[in-house]
């Protein structure tokens, strides 16, 4: 997702800002090293690894954009996600459960990680402007708005390919949402969360994927949520002056045009103290 991505990152168990100065703020579990983003510098968009909660999902990694195009990446590395050092030219970054994808200037995307279901299928992808990770998926925006997409299928979550005009795109665990130019929301993937219930939403400027929910910030700064709310993730009505948003696994963050952020959700790692935060700001 272009725009909200930039400034802002949720994964399961941590969130990470990009400051107006390229610094990088992280708070949440630091078991794996995915908060070790203090010495970060120049960097312009951030990126979480993501993974719905379960007993056998926590650790995670956290990916940083340098405005020279160069890649950094910190935390969980078992499937080599974090292998980034060499990327040059990259333009956009995106990270999910297991793997790290880069989006080159020319639009063809790079993939480190895990790939076992085919998410990191995308060497032959070209023209693209967009990426999203979901758990097991894979999904990129082509410059002329149309979508494709690679990986798990077992939920339609990768039924995108009838999609056009699109202008942004966000993976979750079993599904997937875009944006298109009319500020209007597609979506498929599971049904049964209500993440996927958005075919009344109007006015939508940015998006975010979580596990279960998804959230949406509106051209007034407002923001919407549908789906799973067992941790309070979605009791984002009465935010205001939004400009991004992010979802992780069951927290969801959000950017006011101030640069503070707030936070709800869960917070069992503290992933949703980000009260003190400031500066933070979308890349220019």
């Amino acid at each position: 997702m272009r725009g909200s991505a930039s400034a802002l990152a949720a994964g399961r168990r941590h969130s990470v800002g990009r400051r107006w100065d390229g610094t990088v703020l992280a708070v949440g579990n630091n078991a794996a090293g995915e908060c070790r983003v203090a010495r970060w510098e120049g960097v312009v968009a951030v990126a979480a690894g993501n993974v719905h909660t379960a007993r056998n999902t926590g650790k995670s990694h956290t990916v940083g954009l340098r405005s020279d195009g160069t890649v950094l990446a910190t935390g969980w590395n078992g499937d080599g996600q974090c292998d980034v050092a060499e990327w040059r030219d990259v333009t956009a970054v995106a990270a999910g459960w297991r793997r790290t994808l880069g989006l080159l200037a020319d639009g063809t995307v790079l993939a480190a990680g895990r790939g076992s279901e085919g998410q990191c299928h995308v060497h032959s992808w070209r023209e693209i402007v967009a990426l999203a990770c979901g758990d097991w998926h894979s999904v990129g925006v082509r410059a002329d708005g149309s979508a494709l997409a690679v990986g798990n299928n077992s939920r339609g979550q990768c039924d995108v390919y009838g999609w056009r005009d699109l202008t942004a795109v966000a993976a979750g665990y079993l599904h997937t949402v875009a944006l298109r130019s009319d500020g209007r929301v597609l979506a498929t993937g599971e049904r049964t969360t209500g993440a996927s219930g958005l075919g009344q939403w109007e006015d939508v400027v940015a998006l975010a994927a979580g596990s279960y929910h998804t959230v949406g910030v509106t051209a007034h700064g407002r923001v919407l949520a549908a789906g799973d709310n067992s941790q309070g993730q979605c009791d984002v009505g009465g935010w205001r002056d939004i400009v991004a948003v992010a979802a992780g696994s069951i927290h969801t963050l959000g950017l006011r045009a101030d640069g503070t952020v707030v936070g709800a959700g869960n917070n069992a790692h503290r992933q949703c103290d980000v009260d003190s935060w400031s500066g933070v700001q979308l890349s220019s």
